[in-house]
């Protein structure tokens, strides 16, 4: 079994392949043992979706965890080291393949035969928000997410309503899970070192949604729209954001019925009152 916490061994198998580490692809591996095993855990006994293995670091503390691990890996250049680092697991499978175009559903079936997985992942920085964004919206048979992000990330997904890092990515996670704080890892933690700190965030799926938008499409695009602006008042930026049918008055009408302030900015409001918000316009 290679030690791949040992930044020594890291390196020699980058010489040993040939492997340099690719900006592109936000390739920043994991070597903090303790890190390794608490999303080991978090992400439990059964099947295992992990995204971006590497080295295999991650993927070998889930799979002496876990009873199939399936590792979903864009960068061909890592097959080899894959091949000779996760060499002794029988239960896990590395398929080629960009999370963001791979068809999961069929992914999920053929490997897990649709049964409920968790999701593990150190991801690239750069794509931290679309793949969260996918993991939830669409109908998968996913339980967890336990995911290694960039530290100012997880701040805006467990924002709470009024404080700056709250947006739209903090309703959004919100509606679909239930987000909590599992460790956070310092930038020394990794090989080559980002320039910023990470933090591992669980988030539970939710069965049903804390609200129920009679139009999800309308609720969100009033969440969308009362963010894009933040100086505005929410009245002028709902108004303003081209969505069918919410006119100025409309949404004045709705915060008076409401009992919320007229002048009130988007990023005070909970999920609760853009709910409420959402269906007063489509009842009146």
């Amino acid at each position: 079994m290679y030690d791949l916490t040992n930044r020594k061994v890291v390196y020699s198998l980058c010489d040993e392949f040939g492997f340099r580490f690719k900006k592109a692809f936000g390739q920043n591996f994991l070597t903090d043992a303790s890190v390794l095993r608490a999303i080991a855990e978090a992400a439990g006994e059964h099947g295992v979706l992990e995204i971006g293995p590497g080295f295999g670091t991650l993927t070998g503390y889930l799979a002496e965890n876990a009873e199939k691990v399936v590792a979903v890996e864009l960068d061909r250049a890592l097959f080899p080291v894959l091949e000779k680092t996760l060499g002794e697991y029988d239960n896990v499978s590395v398929r080629e393949g960009d999370v963001m175009k791979i068809d999961l559903p069929t992914l999920l079936k053929e490997e897990f035969d649709g049964q409920e997985v968790s999701v593990a992942a150190n991801l690239p920085y750069y794509i931290t928000t679309p793949i969260i964004t996918r993991l939830l919206e669409e109908k998968l048979p996913i339980r967890a997410l336990v995911l290694m992000m960039q530290k100012e990330v997880a701040d805006r997904i467990l924002a709470d309503p009024g404080t700056k890092d709250y947006g739209a990515l903090s309703l959004f996670v919100r509606y679909y899970a239930d987000a909590s704080l599992l460790v956070s890892v310092p930038k020394e933690s990794f090989v080559p070192a980002p320039k910023v700190d990470s933090a591992v965030l669980v988030l539970m799926r939710r069965e049903v949604p804390p609200v129920s938008p009679i139009d999800e499409k309308l609720f969100f695009g009033l969440i969308r729209a009362g963010f894009a602006q933040r100086r505005k008042t929410f009245v002028n930026a709902a108004s303003s954001a081209g969505l069918p049918g919410v006119t100025k008055e409309g949404v004045a009408k709705a915060l008076c019925a409401l009992e919320i302030d007229e002048k009130v900015r988007g990023e005070v409001l909970s999920i609760e009152q853009y709910c409420e918000i959402a269906n007063f316009l489509l009842k009146n």
